[in-house]
């Protein structure tokens, strides 16, 4: 059984910083793409940031400059550090990874439970 467990949300000031963990457990072959989204209280849930088992990423346009996607491939865990954050970035963040879970398998995809990031004086 495969597991993304996030770490790492909190109730932060505008213009303060946060780090997100999110490592991956279980079975696991090989971890293509993982990326981080974001729902707001009454909004769809949207891409903030992904990146690639190459080391490619890709961010929203709300977040370039602020936030930095990396990932540790012999851990299996991604991170995402926030920076100038504002209350608009308010919203449960969720960890997300295509998974192979043997050499035959084909990717299946994966979501952790959410961690709540409060942007607010």
């Amino acid at each position: 059984q495969v597991q993304l467990v996030e770490s790492g949300g909190g109730l932060v000031q505008p213009g303060g910083s946060l780090r997100l963990s999110c490592a991956a457990s279980g079975s696991i072959f090989r971890i293509s793409v993982m990326g981080w989204y974001r729902q707001a209280p009454g909004k769809q849930r949207e891409l903030v940031a992904v990146i690639f088992s190459g080391g490619t990423t890709k961010y929203a346009d709300s977040v370039k400059g602020r936030f930095t996607i990396s990932r540790d491939n012999a851990k299996n865990t991604v991170y995402l550090q926030m920076n100038s954050l504002k209350p608009e970035d308010t919203a449960v963040y969720y960890c997300n990874a295509d998974i192979r879970l043997t050499i035959v398998a084909g990717p299946k995809d994966y979501w952790g439970q959410g961690t709540q990031v409060t942007v607010s004086s």
